[in-house]
This record gives C-alpha cells, sequence and structure tokens, in this order.
C-alpha cells in the first residue's frame, strides 16, 4: 500500500476523530512534506481539504436527514462553535445548514466522496540518476496555487512563452517550472522560467527562486507532457518510499531543454526530486 492509500485509509476510518497532517504522514510513514506531495500526486488533492470537504459532505447528508442539532453535527465535523461550521459550510457549499436542513434534499452539492485510489502505475519508470545541482536562480511567471487549482499551469506556461524573450540576464536555453514555498495545507508557489545570472536587472513583475545545492533524483519524462502527473505520481507514491531515502524538504522542478515543443507538448523534460539519505 503506498502512502496516500495508507493516508486515504486512516482519514477514512478516523473521519470522526481529530486529525493532524503530523499524524496521518506518520500513519504513512513518511514525513510531511512528502505526504503533502505524494497525496497530491495521486489525488489532485491537499490532505487537509480532503478531510474539510469530507467532514463537510458527511454532515450535509445528516442535516438533509433532519438532525435536530446544527451544534452537535458541527461537534462531530470537528468544529468548535455553530458560527464557525456555518461559516466553513457556506464557504464549502454556498448555502447554509439551515437551508440543507430546511430543504431536506442535496440537490446541488458537489459532495466529497470518499476517493478510491486508482493504484495503476507506470511500470517502466526508469531509474533515476543523482546528481547535486548546482545553485541556480531561477526568475519568470509565478502563481501560487492549490494541489486542486495546478489545472491552470499550463495556461501560466502560455503566458510564460509570450514573455521570455524579455528576461535579461537569461543563462543558456532551459526552462524551469519549480514548485516551492508549499505550506500545509497545500498551498505552494509554482514559477515557469529560466535560469539567470542575478536578479538586480529584473522587472518587479517577474517572480524569483533561489534553489540551493541539493541532491537530487533525476527521472526522464520521454511522453506527452499531459501524462506528467502519472509519472509524479509513481515517483512519489511508489519509487520514493521503497528507495530507502527521504524526501529532502526543496524546490522540485521540471527541466525543460531545447528539445522540448512547448506548442505540440512533446520532446520529454527531467523531473528533480529532491532527496537526502
Amino acid at each position: 500500500m503506498n502512502p496516500a492509500q495508507k493516508a486515504l485509509w486512516f482519514i477514512e476510518s478516523h473521519l470522526a476523530d481529530p486529525l493532524t497532517l503530523d499524524e496521518v504522514a506518520a500513519i504513512a510513514g513518511i514525513s510531511r512534506f512528502h505526504l503533502v506531495r505524494a497525496f497530491a500526486a495521486a489525488t489532485g488533492l491537499s490532505v487537509m481539504r480532503y478531510v474539510r470537504a469530507r467532514r463537510l459532505s458527511e454532515a450535509a447528508r445528516a442535516l438533509a436527514d433532519g438532525a435536530p442539532d446544527i451544534l452537535s453535527v458541527a461537534l462531530d465535523a470537528d468544529y468548535g462553535s455553530h458560527e464557525a461550521f456555518t461559516r466553513a459550510f457556506r464557504e464549502h457549499f454556498g448555502v447554509t445548514p439551515e437551508i440543507v436542513r430546511g430543504s431536506a434534499h442535496l440537490d446541488h452539492l458537489q459532495l466529497q466522496e470518499p476517493i478510491t485510489m486508482d493504484s495503476t502505475v507506470i511500470d517502466n519508470l526508469k531509474p533515476p540518476r543523482f546528481e547535486t545541482s548546482k545553485p541556480l536562480l531561477v526568475a519568470g511567471l509565478g502563481e501560487r496555487y492549490t494541489w486542486e487549482s495546478g489545472a491552470a499551469i499550463p495556461g501560466q506556461w502560455q503566458r510564460f512563452h509570450q514573455s521570455v524573450q524579455d528576461f535579461p540576464g537569461r543563462v543558456g536555453k532551459v526552462a524551469y517550472g519549480v514548485c516551492c514555498n508549499g505550506d500545509d495545507a497545500g498551498n505552494y508557489d509554482y514559477i515557469a522560467g529560466v535560469e539567470v545570472a542575478d536578479f538586480s536587472d529584473l522587472p518587479r513583475e517577474f517572480s524569483r527562486v533561489r534553489i540551493p545545492e541539493q541532491k537530487y533524483a533525476v527521472f526522464s519524462h520521454g511522453d506527452h507532457i499531459s501524462t506528467i502527473r502519472r509519472t509524479i505520481n509513481t515517483i512519489w507514491n511508489h519509487w520514493l518510499p521503497a528507495s530507502g531515502l527521504k524526501a529532502a524538504d526543496a524546490p522540485s522542478f521540471e527541466r525543460y531543454d531545447e528539445n522540448f515543443d512547448s506548442l505540440t507538448g512533446n520532446g520529454g523534460l527531467e523531473i528533480w526530486v529532491p532527496v537526502k539519505d
């Protein structure tokens, strides 16, 4: 059972109990950092957002079934007050708990059902090579995402390619997709950029990230770019747990050389995963 599957089992079997990211990571047998990446790679969701959506969905079912006491439903969903529960419920579903209880149905609510993991992995994942990266300065277009909103990244790359010629001090012809500054809630920065000599002449609207010297496992992704999530899922949920290595809390990135065709999505790329012994 891979880490994401272990996490899903634990969440579903302890949904009514207080849950923390540390507890879920401990059950999965990996670090918080590794769990955030592995779970998102497998499901497209962050761990605690999934927990929140599942609890609110079960609360909505209880309300539609006529639960007499909204506060009891709130407490069962791990909210400490009627007010906090109502606020979260309205933000998630767009209606109040009272409306759902009064209507006695769940029409038009987007409930989060339990995820049944598709454990399909890449059978022919090539073993990585290991490199200690040189320090890199990467500048480009940056956006803040959740794991759920990452589908917008291709549009970010389109905007990048429209402005790439404007990068002063660019070094080489390689492009980088850098994932950094992640938090426990599943938010992270993604920078579509290039290596630059320094940051001093960059226009203010460009994002920048320093990638320190770091050991990386480097995987080749030779298929179309649209299948990259399957490769990433295989790396984080299968290769890394079996490798005897641990994920390092450092930026991970995609490396696109001049063979990659940004128009067709063909040509392959490399996925650099930070590791430590």
